[in-house]
């Protein structure tokens, strides 16, 4: 078992979810059970599948959830461009958040290659 708040990309995801939570807060309210939730549930998707993947046995195990959080990352990274092609978001706040998602994910490719490696 690893600790997942040991993970920087852990940490990272964590703040980016932090932050998307308080800056949905603005979004339309009948957007609450729409895009606000979907790109809540996304970001905190991320982190969920990291820590649930540093409970699991084994690296084949953590591999599947890193891929889940990529997944997830991507998603993230498509409703936050709705988001801003809808007005919700300002372009230079889409343009930052979206390389936050963006680096993300690189880190998580990072860690999946890593483990790729590893288990050769």
């Amino acid at each position: 078992m690893r600790d997942f708040r040991k993970l920087n990309v852990w940490a990272r995801a964590h703040r980016l979810t932090l932050e998307l939570y308080k800056g949905t807060r603005c979004f339309p309210r009948e957007e609450l059970y729409g895009l606000t939730s979907q790109i809540r549930r996304s970001a905190a998707s991320i982190g969920a599948n990291l820590a649930e993947g540093c409970g699991r046995r084994g690296d084949k195990e953590f591999r599947r959830f890193l891929l889940i959080a990529l997944g997830s990352a991507s998603e993230l990274e498509y409703h936050l461009m709705l988001a801003a092609d809808l007005g919700f978001l300002e372009r230079s706040n889409y343009a930052r958040l979206e390389a936050e998602v963006i680096g993300v994910k690189r880190m998580l490719s990072g860690l999946i290659n890593k483990l790729k490696a590893e288990s050769r």
